[in-house]
């Protein structure tokens, strides 16, 4: 569990009940995304408050009434993906701040200009992103944020998600060292290794990241490596 001090509270009102837990808001923002999260590490207490402040418990009753269970572990699920959650100004800055910085960074290695070719510059998203008052939940799923953002940019900005695929080659004398980092930083559809000790692999990148890819491979194989596109992927 969570120390007491970095919990707030996570609030649900139904049925003219009230039930409140002690969250980290980090943690419950995982929750609310759908990612498996152990309950004992989003809570303070494994208590149901009708009064957090107060340190009174909600009633098994209430529970039975709302929930259909008394079972803390659905009920305090329940309460963080429907309720409201309780941040201090500063605490939802700074989810903002981090929820922005994640959607930008997503959509620069992800997306390009299809008028260039190019991926749009950080600065110049966060810039579009401003004009278009484009409002970050902290709590939304950042597949869900980005999809909302890049609806609200496109009558700014000519903006287009794809993928390369690549055919690349690298000697044998930096093949074993390449192979994992290779793999780690693109999604890899199939590889073989040659009679020379080279190794060869088709792989798929987002195209925003092409330019960093090609300079991976290059420091990677000291400049003998070869890439080449085979088709991008819309």
């Amino acid at each position: 569990m969570i120390p007491l001090d970095k919990a707030v509270v996570a609030r649900l009102e139904s049925f003219g009940e009230r039930f409140e837990i002690l969250v980290d808001p980090n943690q419950a923002a995982l929750v609310r995304q759908g990612q498996k999260v152990d309950i004992e590490d989003v809570v303070a207490a494994l208590n149901v408050f009708g009064n957090a402040s107060r340190g009174t418990r909600a009633s098994d009753e209430s529970l039975e009434k709302v929930f259909h269970t008394t079972e803390f572990d659905t009920v305090a699920r329940r309460i963080i993906e429907k309720g409201e959650i309780h941040l201090t100004s500063e605490q939802r800055k700074h989810m903002i701040e981090e929820k922005r910085r994640q959607v930008i960074t997503f959509i620069a290695r992800n997306a390009i200009n299809p008028q260039t070719g190019h991926p749009h510059p950080p600065h110049r998203i966060e810039m579009a992103m401003e004009e278009a008052r484009v409002n970050i939940d902290p709590f939304k799923h950042l597949d869900e944020q980005v999809k909302e953002t890049v609806k609200a940019l496109r009558p700014l900005l000519p903006i287009r998600f794809e993928e390369l695929r690549l055919a690349i080659r690298i000697p044998a004398d930096f093949a074993a060292k390449a192979y994992g980092d290779i793999a780690d930083g693109s999604t890899m559809e199939k590889d073989e290794w040659q009679k020379d000790g080279s190794w060869v692999c088709v792989v798929r990148i987002p195209a925003g990241i092409q330019g960093e890819f090609y300079d991976l491979i290059n420091k990677l194989s000291k400049g003998e490596g070869q890439v080449k596109i085979l088709n991008q992927v819309y």
